[in-house]
């Protein structure tokens, strides 16, 4: 029995109508914290002609392991452990024929040596192996009720992963992890990707730097359930394989007790986001980081200043970096962010944080927040009050290094679409190609590249992307088969510069189609002008981009049917298996995310599709597991 386990006994039985929480998910529990060793662990050798096998062994508390020593020519050995002949049931026992056996309970989890030395020079002769003796683990819940938290103790360098499923045939897994010194000590992972009141079985998968490897006991853990998210419904079409993993979605509206929250592909909820706040601010988006945490925007809609709507008490506008259990590590708000940039001499009217935000490789983090000012426009007498964008490279301390204002490199005057929110920009990449930002404004229909060069660019814009911008249309029709009031844009290959391809959520609100005279004529499609006009229409578009030529070739280019006209949010990205995925958004009735094949403009091979009826998804993702580097 666990020893934990057992020390609780006495507590269960009070509380026996609950039940011990050691392994359920009924409230936040934290494994003991051991500090790691002090003293590296024992190295295995030899002198004279004696040589043992194996020299490296890890075991769990009263294990055995056979030993065999070679080189004493029929000569008598003797064993010990630790120095003592035959061991004691403090560091275990070893036979005169070499078998060990662990101590079958142990303070902690320790290294031991067992020794083969001839009888008759016992200094000069002898081999010694190392002995790993490694305690059980122990698994606690955590607040959120999918996600349990796996502690084990390592007396030596090592990784440990966890494997876990409904039986003990532990379909899933996560991602190992490291010991936290050169000298071993307690891991503890998240094991997260459970369903809802279900038991699930898990083990650690252990491997230390010396070679050795063992498994844990199994352990069982009976999750929770989870807050109410929107309903998912998936379909996996006849004769159709889906690129493998999770689908991570983020509500937008209506407000759910979790706007991010994760499915697997049935439709299954497995994990969840929920934070306290108001029905006013929502997640926009959520981005898993290498770390294995999660990068979450939590904003109002940036249209609500427009409007001057009141916002209502509580309601966060923060950016956090979140862990699996829903811990906060890091964070910054928008009032914090507001003083800061005070402080360095900024005079800024920040407004909210709102649709998105990049993680740089070097840690930083590209904030989008909206500005405001008063502008007198070509033409006017009288000054308006015109929302911007600005972007802040912030460090890994939030403090701020380098600031673009759309102001000082927009021409304020040109407005295609819902002004005064001018720009409504909603989407950044990084070129990881030429270090420099990428940002999709939707209310410009253009994408820019803006020269930042991590932090030391002029911030000049480089070139516009869309009508009237820099770049020619091939293989469409211009202007009909631009982008436009666009969101969600990817890259859609691994280089980022030079030629390559960008793909994204054209959302078509604004489009303008030649007209008979000449010249063209906007349609305005946005509720309630949107009646089922043939003009009212999405699409999600591939284009590759040559930055020399100056040109931008639809290479793809699918014409969605008008009850997936998508006039708010949404995105598309390129899938491992080369399938596009696409998130309407505001489709008739609800969020439709569909993966596709690419093999047609008009009627593509669907594969997979998950509804959410009445509820919108700002963007939908599919992750390869809840893990970085982990396919499931």
């Amino acid at each position: 029995m666990n020893k934990y386990l057992f020390r609780l006994l006495p507590l269960c039985l009070l509380i026996s109508l609950t039940g011990c929480g050691v392994h359920f998910a009924n409230q936040a529990q934290t494994a003991p914290s051991q500090s790691p060793p002090t003293q590296p662990p024992p190295v295995a050798g030899q002198s004279g002609s004696i040589t043992i096998n194996p020299q490296y062994v890890a075991l769990l508390p009263g294990g055995t392991q056979n030993f065999s020593a070679t080189g004493a020519a029929g000569q008598p050995l003797q064993w010990s452990v630790n120095g003592i002949p035959g061991g004691n049931s403090s560091v275990g026992v070893v036979s005169s024929t070499g078998v060990y056996t662990a101590p079958s309970s142990l303070p902690q989890s320790t290294n031991v040596t067992v020794t083969a030395a001839l009888a008759s020079s016992p200094q000069a002769n002898f081999a010694t192996a190392v002995v790993s003796l490694i305690d059980q683990g122990v698994v606690t819940s955590t607040a959120n009720p999918q996600v349990a938290t796996y502690s084990i103790y390592l007396p030596a360098p090592g990784t440990v992963s966890i494997s876990f499923g409904k039986s003990t045939s532990y379909n899933l897994n996560t991602w190992a992890q490291a010991t936290p010194s050169p000298n071993g000590g307690q891991i503890n992972i998240y094991v997260a990707g459970m369903l809802a009141s279900t038991q699930y079985h898990m083990t650690a998968r252990i491997t230390l730097s010396d070679g050795a490897t063992l498994t844990d006991v199994d352990h069982t853990f009976e999750t929770g359930i989870p807050p109410v998210t929107s309903p998912v419904a998936a379909t996996t079409f006849s004769g159709q394989q889906p690129q493998p993993g999770v689908e991570m979605f983020d509500t937008l509206v209506p407000w759910e007790p979790s706007q991010a929250f994760a499915t697997d592909l049935q439709g299954n909820i497995i994990w969840t986001y929920s934070y306290p706040g108001s029905h006013e601010d929502v997640v926009q988006p959520i981005k898993m980081l290498p770390n294995g945490h999660f990068l979450v925007l939590l904003s109002y809609a940036s249209s609500i200043a427009v409007k001057s709507g009141k916002i209502i008490p509580n309601t966060i506008d923060e950016v956090r970096e979140v862990d699996l259990a829903g811990n906060t590590i890091r964070s910054i708000t928008e009032a914090n962010l507001a003083s800061s940039l005070a402080a360095a001499g900024y005079n800024l009217a920040l407004g909210s944080l709102h649709h998105d935000v990049l993680e740089l490789p070097n840690g930083h983090w590209i904030l989008l927040a909206t500005v405001s000012k008063s502008v007198t426009l070509t033409g006017s007498t009288s000054p308006t009050n015109v929302l911007g964008d600005v972007l802040i490279d912030v460090d890994q301390n939030s403090k701020p290094v380098w600031v673009w204002n759309s102001f000082d490199h927009l021409d304020v005057n040109r407005h295609p679409y819902l002004f005064p929110d001018w720009t409504h920009s909603n989407a950044l990449l990084y070129s990881a190609d030429d270090h420099n930002l990428l940002l999709s404004m939707r209310h410009q229909n253009w994408i820019i590249k803006i020269d930042y060069q991590d932090g030391q660019g002029s911030g000049n814009i480089l070139w516009r992307l869309g009508k009237d911008g820099d770049f020619k249309l091939v293989n469409g029709t211009d202007p009909t088969d631009w982008f436009y009031a666009q969101h969600g844009m990817s890259f859609f290959t691994s280089n980022t510069t030079g030629v390559w391809k960008l793909g994204m959520m054209d959302n078509g609100d604004d489009r303008y189609f030649p007209a008979s005279g000449g010249g063209s004529t906007q349609v305005n499609c946005s509720p309630p002008n949107n009646t089922g006009s043939a003009q009212c229409y999405s699409t999600t578009p591939v284009l590759q981009i040559d930055d020399s030529a100056k040109t931008a070739t639809l290479v793809y280019h699918y014409v969605a049917p008008t009850n997936l006209y998508n006039f708010f949010g949404g995105n598309v990205e390129l899938e491992q298996n080369g399938d596009m995925a696409a998130d309407f958004c505001a489709a008739a009735g609800g969020s439709v995310v569909q993966e596709f094949r690419m093999n047609s403009n008009t009627n593509p091979q669907l594969v997979w599709q998950a509804t959410t009826k009445g509820n919108n998804q700002y963007r939908a993702e599919r992750l390869p597991s809840l893990y970085p580097g982990v396919q499931w």
